[in-house]
């Protein structure tokens, strides 16, 4: 079986990981070949972290600098569907991970990871066609399964994610390599609450300045930095990101924004934290959360349905400010007596091979 899956950037974003892990994993499968289509911005020619060689990568080439985030929508989906059609009759099945990769593939299988509200014209009519036009529809929750079905009376087939459990284990076990790094990051951060993905709306990363703002004033948390990394993205938030930083200045808090993490930063970083905040608004499954988890690291979320569906107890949950704040304080006072093993125990229990596995089962039953 040929497989094409497709995504829409090289950088470390979530669909773009969940893309590699899968296509790693299904490749490892008999009889099964797999090519990940992207779009090479900015001159990139492979992705963020080396992929395995059994793992076709097209990027195509993309240089688009327009400002206007519609237009470069709709050039991106443009660009990638003029280099896949001519190529597009040597796979077997096609499978996009996102909005932009569905249009520009249709008619094709797509993951919908997280349902999105957008207000610019070319983005809104992106999601929709990526919702309602595909052949058949993948979703990583049932959670989010339900919102599709809900809303436009469609049933996708649910398949969680995978986690690379022992990859985050291991950088918080005591080898030298896993020692040497977290040392790394405390000589740098101090002690740290850490969120992944960026700062943005999606993310909740005003309502988490907020909250860290309420732990810093408390004696437990004087001492503690506020610590933001990834989030690369194709999207304009620049307006966010200046609201964003007069809070900071108005709150006195200057946090740390590392930017895109290498694939070997990421594990120590996140197992050196004192907790992971996941305060997002809208999520699909939950991914960095999991990865804390699996380094023994306390993790607090945002109480949504989707991540009680897939963390359940093994996380503090806060819905709003206060909560979250209250959340983040009592996961830090009891750092020590923390018991990473329900955590770990749940990381672990998601395999990136039976997600693999589920796949090519969905596979060969389409038409």
């Amino acid at each position: 079986m040929r497989i094409a899956l497709l995504t829409y950037s090289t950088r470390p974003r979530g669909g773009v990981v969940h893309t590699l892990a899968l296509a790693e994993a299904l490749a490892a499968e008999p009889d099964v070949e797999v090519d990940v289509w992207t779009l090479g911005r900015g001159g990139d020619t492979t992705f963020f972290r080396p992929v395995d060689p059994r793992v076709g990568v097209r990027a195509v080439p993309f240089d688009d600098p327009d400002a206007d985030v519609g237009r470069r929508i709709t050039r991106s989906i443009a660009v990638l569907s003029d280099a896949f059609a001519a190529e597009r009759d040597r796979y077997d099945v096609v499978h996009a991970q996102d909005c932009i990769s569905a249009n520009a593939a249709l008619p094709c299988l797509r993951t919908i990871h997280h349902l999105d509200h957008f207000t610019t014209p070319e983005l809104a009519a992106c999601h929709e066609r990526a919702v309602v036009a595909p052949s058949a529809r993948v979703c990583v929750s049932r959670v989010v399964a339900e919102e599709v079905r809900e809303g436009w009376g469609l049933s996708p087939v649910v398949i969680p994610n995978g986690v690379d459990a022992a990859r985050f284990a291991a950088a918080a076990a005591a080898s030298p390599d896993a020692v040497a790094g977290r040392a790394a990051w405390a000589g740098r951060l101090g002690r740290y609450v850490l969120a992944l993905g960026g700062i943005e709306p999606r993310k909740g990363s005003l309502d988490l300045l907020e909250a860290f703002a309420r732990l810093r004033d408390q004696p437990t948390g004087h001492d503690l930095r506020l610590v933001f990394g990834g989030g690369e993205t194709l999207f304009d938030y620049r307006d966010y990101r200046a609201a964003f930083d007069a809070r900071c200045a108005a709150l006195g808090v200057e946090p740390v924004v590392l930017g895109t993490l290498t694939e070997d930063e990421l594990p120590t970083l996140v197992a050196q934290a004192d907790a992971l905040a996941m305060v997002s608004t809208r999520e699909g499954f939950g991914l960095a959360a999991l990865e804390a988890l699996a380094a023994g690291v306390p993790v607090v979320a945002r109480d949504l349905p989707v991540l009680r569906e897939v963390l359940g107890p093994t996380v503090r949950y806060g819905a709003d400010v206060p909560c979250i704040a209250r959340a983040l304080a009592e996961a830090v006072d009891g750092r020590t007596d923390h018991d990473p093993a329900p955590g770990r125990v749940l990381a672990a229990s998601y395999t990136w091979t039976a997600a693999a596995r589920a796949h090519l089962e969905l596979y060969a039953r389409l038409p």
